[in-house]
């Protein structure tokens, strides 16, 4: 089921959105919203529609139905001056030629209207020591981190980050979380896709999983999938050397009866999980592609049955035919 934002506070409305190529549907009748202040995580494998979800929403694309609106403007046709309201990090770093950190940041100022100041966004993305470097000569995390600066220093009331932290080390990925949660705090609707379930379930207000150009599930991570998704799962190998598993909402009372069961002994291979996000996406998408095999089978074996019925009927061995 999906949720809904109301009020003025929307910055992201989208009613029914499809995108067809060709014969491909990529997007269908998508729906979503984003408000300020809010991350919204898209999760979905490759191929799903994130990326073209993420160019029809910057205007980088035109969607073929529905309604799409981003800081009150139809992305297609809104003003110039909206761009300068927008952020964007997109999948890969940009070519920044051979210039500093420093002096693309402050040419990039001058682009908008009420920027942040360059050693300050410096400082946030963790450049500060680089910003005098030549961009080309850098890293590839610290271009990475670069290409978020650039993103950033114009204060934008919208940011699009697509897979930001691509190369990061996991201690770049933390101070990464914490500015985000910081342009949060001041009012800065995210969208953001990435590939790290921990990422998601850290940043997100609420995440999207969209597979099949379908949102197919959306709630707060720790409420996705449902409470029947975080049963506890109990895992043991029984006497037969055979590996047993049960979902259980009283896993201490399951792993009780198992050691009652051998005399007091260890029971080989206990183990209890509660489910992660990352378990509930992965669970979702599968569920998702067992159920469109299902109809892709069952609309085969529908279709052979139309064409058996259409097809003349030539008896081989009728009544009164020569065998």
């Amino acid at each position: 089921m999906t949720t809904h934002r109301t009020g003025s506070d929307t910055v992201v409305q989208v009613r029914g959105l499809t995108k067809t190529y060709g014969s491909r549907d990529v997007l269908r009748d998508v729906d979503l919203e984003i408000g300020a202040g809010e991350t919204y995580a898209l999760l979905g494998p490759n191929g799903a529609g994130k990326s073209t979800t993420i160019e029809i929403l910057e205007g980088l694309r035109r969607h073929d139905s529905g309604e799409v609106r981003v800081l009150g403007e139809d992305p297609i046709s809104a003003p110039r001056s909206w761009k300068s309201r927008l952020g964007f990090v997109s999948q890969s770093t940009g070519d920044f030629g051979p210039y500093t950190p420093r002096e693309l940041l402050r040419h990039f100022a001058t682009i908008y209207p009420n920027p942040r100041d360059v050693d300050e966004v410096l400082d946030l993305v963790g450049l500060t020591s680089q910003a005098g470097l030549r961009a080309n000569k850098m890293s590839g995390g610290q271009q990475r981190r670069l290409d978020v600066a650039l993103g950033i220093v114009g204060r934008p009331e919208m940011l699009f980050l697509d897979e930001p932290t691509t190369g990061f080390d996991p201690e770049a990925r933390h101070q990464f979380w914490t500015m985000l949660r910081g342009l949060s705090a001041e009012g800065t609707a995210i969208l953001l896709t990435t590939h790290y379930l921990d990422e998601a379930a850290q940043l997100a207000d609420r995440v999207g999983v969209l597979t099949d150009g379908r949102i197919v599930a959306e709630a707060p991570p720790a409420e996705l999938g449902g409470p029947e998704a975080r049963t506890p799962l109990v895992r043991w190998v029984d006497d037969a050397g055979i590996t047993q598993e049960r979902r259980t909402t009283e896993p201490a009372r399951l792993v009780a009866e198992l050691v009652a069961a051998s005399n007091g002994a260890e029971v080989p291979g206990l183990e209890i999980r509660r489910p992660e996000l990352e378990d509930i996406y992965l669970e979702l998408i599968a569920e998702r592609e067992a159920a469109d095999a299902t109809a892709t089978a069952a609309t085969g074996s529908s279709d052979a049955a139309r064409i058996i019925a259409a097809a003349p009927h030539h008896p081989q061995h009728s009544e009164g035919a020569p065998a």
